[in-house]
């Protein structure tokens, strides 16, 4: 409380000076009507301010004097020089008021009764019935802080005197939050604007400049006498440099003033109880920064308190303390600022979340049943998503968390969320430490040399191209690129990102044809990654940023410019300015699509990423992009026939190659191949032609008229046929799954709980069940499917793998068993191992039918019975 007792110190005696020379100003010119407002403003600042602090007495007489200044204002009273004395007089008893609260850290005692009374007489219009005396011949030397103007005709007690120095208060003061004991000293401080700082930073990075020419100049002569005092003007340079810096840094505490009331409102309005923790309230930030994190912070603690927090009762019941608690930090952590807002709350309620998403259309049965739990979070980051029942006047209109998120991102921050049912809700944000001096990577281009903010690069990679084979001398796996209708895409640790050629961006001259060996750098744009394609990299560098000129503010590639120690001018690259001018997360087309194929990134987005491509006819075929693993050009030659069947040699092993067509096209000198692999096999799908890659929505109307097709869906606006890809896999290998495919009806929508840590197997699985006609929800693991027990989900039958890291799956039938609302539900086991001891050992444990890895028909089967016939708990 100290600290803010002395800005209010600070600030206050700043608004008192000026208030004497305005009172003077309206004096002689009584109709200045922007004078007086001035004048209210003020002395209305004043009062608030120590009602806040709870200081009372300075509140009192405040608010008298905001009295006769507002009947002034609102033209009931006339502006007389009586008046202007009496306001005046408020004032020097508000100056020795404060004087005293500076010496002691409270309030002196005093009566200023008589000085109030005469102000409300005043602005009731009756004049006062005594007067001020004038002061005394010589005034106690401490008066002179507080000094007396020449009162009018009537005597007012010793009130408005300048009181001699204040006696120590008999009683404590009425606010709580008033520190005692200590003086408190108002820092002695000077207000500058904010353009006389950036002028100075600018004059400080040109002082840098010279000095590094200067300093180059010295190293090329030996024995030179300006060695000694270029080294020390370069010391002194450093010195300024980090004092200059210093004036932009704040406390991140000033963005966190006003929450505790915020908080307080909440509690009050919601009725709950909250308690707000802030910690790191010292963790310095640039200026900049700090006023563009002051209403996302706003926002989510109001989240947290509205949404998050249970009321009292609740909380019993969940076996809570009934106050609900709010924790707020901030730290340094690697050149970043990390701020996280958690909350003990409920967590966030996935099932409506999902009920929402289907509402709105934001994704269908099967896209949700592929999510994890963090994935269908990320959904309230779209705009107009809320899980609100009812409109308050604290939220639910569904706006505030994707601003949130925009704001963040667009100072070259992220947001994370991490929320566990029961538990609570944590928001992680990572920003930079300052917009005005950044760790950048400089990189070249068509022979220019641009800057990328280090904030925004995960990684730097050197990739191979498709015909290298992505494998260097030693035979371990390289990032390759590859291409999708002639869209280069990079293919890095079994991911593909969408890549950028710098200099075909900005049209810096031809790049070369062959990739191998390119610079990739990998930039992070918002929740998504994007590779930049450059020619050259130099190294990382503090560098000042300056904005862009407002002729280039048009172009959202550069975020601003900066200078280099040898005199150049380089621009600062933005990613997602970038991401946005090529179409990368919102544009159309194949970038579009390709920005689209990370597994995770389509997730979050809602959509599927499926892989379109002709085979044996023109009707286009699709797969899920995310079963693929590699897209290959192999080499016809490079084909063989082993034991009657198509064969390559594909990293040191033998690969099978199945048609896809009864025709297959055998003209071309390349065979386009999609290569899925699980573990240690691998298997090439041969097709005729790769046509592209769109996210939309899997969601299959007409089922499979023939096997190998799980049926018909529109993608991209299009019949497309979607192929079965378990049924291609065992014609590979026929124990790919230790069974057979084959075709599936459909059924009544029921809710399948599927248990399954493949994330490979679990994306075969989806469409499958989806095309079946099932509901279907995923968990990676036993315990997350456990959460959703808890949470209160329910589902009409579980279908669980047997092999499962941590927690198996005849211990997690057990503890399905052992009571709860799925204690009676049907569970089918999977598992590749189906002898007569496993499953035994699965109806042991309570499985209800059992159900070998990959028998499609027998699975769907073995649903359709367990859901005509639920059989009872083991």
């Amino acid at each position: 409380m100290d600290d803010l007792l002395a800005d209010f110190l600070t600030e206050t005696n700043e608004g008192l000076a000026d208030l004497d020379v305005a009172l003077v100003k309206l004096e002689r010119t009584p109709d200045d009507g922007e004078t007086l407002s001035l004048i209210f403003r003020l002395v209305h600042t004043i009062k608030g301010t120590c009602g806040f602090l709870g200081l009372p007495r300075l509140e009192h007489v405040a608010h008298a004097a905001e009295n006769v200044l507002g009947k002034v204002r609102d033209g009931v009273l006339t502006v007389t020089p009586d008046m202007i004395s009496l306001v005046l007089m408020a004032v020097d008893q508000v100056k020795a008021i404060l004087a005293g609260l500076a010496a002691s850290g409270a309030e002196p005692a005093g009566d200023d009764s008589e000085l109030v009374d005469a102000l409300n007489a005043t602005a009731l219009g009756k004049a006062p019935q005594q007067r001020a005396p004038a002061p005394p011949a010589a005034a106690p030397e401490a008066d002179e802080a507080a000094p007396v103007l020449q009162p009018p005709a009537e005597p007012y007690p010793e009130a408005v005197q300048g009181p001699a120095p204040p006696p120590a208060p008999t009683a404590p003061p009425t606010g709580p939050e008033v520190a005692q004991g200590e003086p408190i000293a108002a820092q002695q401080t000077i207000r500058v604007t904010v353009d006389v700082l950036e002028d100075l930073m600018t004059l400080v990075s040109e002082l840098v400049l010279t000095r590094n020419q200067l300093l180059q100049l010295a190293r090329t002569q030996e024995n030179s006498g300006f060695t000694v005092p270029l080294q020390r003007l370069s010391h002194i340079t450093s010195d300024l440099q980090e004092g200059v810096m210093k004036t932009r840094m704040q406390p991140i505490g000033n963005a966190w003033n006003k929450l505790p009331r915020l908080v307080r409102d909440v509690a009050r309005e919601m009725d709950k109880k909250i308690e707000l923790t802030m910690l790191g309230a010292d963790t310095e930030l640039d200026r900049q920064v700090l006023e563009l994190i002051k209403d996302p912070l706003t926002h989510m603690v109001r989240n947290s308190g509205d949404h998050g927090l249970e009321r009292p009762a609740e909380r019993r019941a969940a076996g809570k303390s009934e106050t609900g608690h709010i924790t707020l930090n901030a730290f340094h952590e690697g050149g970043h600022i990390i701020i996280e807002i958690a909350d003990d709350g409920r967590g966030l309620p996935l099932d409506r979340i999902r009920t929402k998403v289907l509402a709105n259309g934001l994704a269908t049965d099967a896209e949700l049943a592929a999510m994890t739990e963090a994935q269908l979070q990320r959904f309230i980051f779209r705009p107009g998503f809320s899980t609100a029942s009812v409109v308050t006047a604290v939220s639910g209109r569904g706006v505030g968390m994707d601003v949130v998120k925009t704001n963040i991102e667009k100072i070259g921050g992220t947001i994370e969320l991490k929320s566990v049912p029961g538990a609570g809700t944590t928001f992680t944000i990572k920003i930079p430490l300052t917009l005005a001096i950044v760790s950048a990577l400089i990189v070249a281009a068509g022979g220019e040399r641009f800057a990328i903010p280090q904030i925004s690069v995960v990684e730097l990679v050197r990739a191979q191209n498709q015909a290298g084979g992505g494998h260097n001398a030693a035979g371990t796996s390289q990032p390759v690129i590859e291409r999708i209708n002639d869209t280069p895409v990079l293919r890095l640790r079994d991911r593909l990102l969408p890549l950028v050629n710098l200099n075909d961006l900005l049209a810096l001259g031809a790049s070369r044809g062959d990739d191998s060996g390119a610079y990739i750098v990998v930039a992070q744009v918002g929740a998504n990654l994007l590779g930049i394609i450059v020619d050259r990299v130099f190294d990382t560098e503090e560098i000042v940023v300056k904005p862009v000129a407002p002729i280039l503010r048009h172009v959202t590639m550069f975020s601003g410019n900066t200078i280099l120690g040898d005199g150049s001018v380089i621009m600062i690259l933005d990613p997602s300015g970038i991401a946005r001018a090529t179409g990368i997360g919102g544009g159309g087309g194949a970038s579009k699509a390709v920005s689209a194929s990370t597994t995770d990134q389509r997730r979050s987005s809602g959509l599927t990423a499926m892989l379109l491509f002709r085979a044996g006819s023109q009707q286009k075929m699709a797969v899920p992009l995310g079963l693929v693993a590699r897209l290959e050009d192999i080499p016809r030659d490079k084909i063989e026939i082993s034991c009657g069947a198509p064969v390559t040699q594909y990293r040191g092993k033998l690969m099978p190659l199945v048609a896809l067509s009864d025709n297959p096209d055998t003209d071309k000198p390349h065979q386009p191949v999609l290569v899925f692999n699980d573990h240690d096999r691998s298997m090439g799908l041969m097709v005729d032609e790769i046509i592209d890659v769109v996210e939309d929505r899997l969601n299959i109307e007409l089922s499979g008229a023939r096997p190998g097709l799980l049926g018909t869906a529109v993608i991209g606006g299009d019949a497309t046929a979607v192929i079965d890809t378990g049924y291609w896999l065992t014609q590979a290998w026929q124990d790919w799954f230790h069974g057979a495919a084959g075709t599936a009806n459909r059924d009544n929508v029921r809710r399948v709980l599927v248990v399954e840590d493949s994330d490979f197997f679990r994306q075969l699985l989806m469409p499958t069940l989806g095309a079946a006609g099932y509901r279907v929800t995923a968990a990676p693991s036993a315990a997350e499917a456990l959460h959703l027990r808890e949470a209160g989900v329910m589902f009409d039958v579980i279908v669980s793998d047997i092999e499962m890291p941590d927690m198996d799956g005849l211990d997690f039938a057990r503890a399905v068993r052992a009571g709860g609302s799925w204690a009676a539900l049907p569970m089918i086991a999977l598992s590749a191992h189906a002898d007569p001891r496993d499953i035994e050992a699965g109806r042991d444990a309570g499985f209800t039918d059992y159900v070998a890895k990959f028998q499609r028909e027998a699975l769907i089967a073995s649903l359709r019975q367990c859901l005509a016939e639920p059989i009872a708990a083991a």
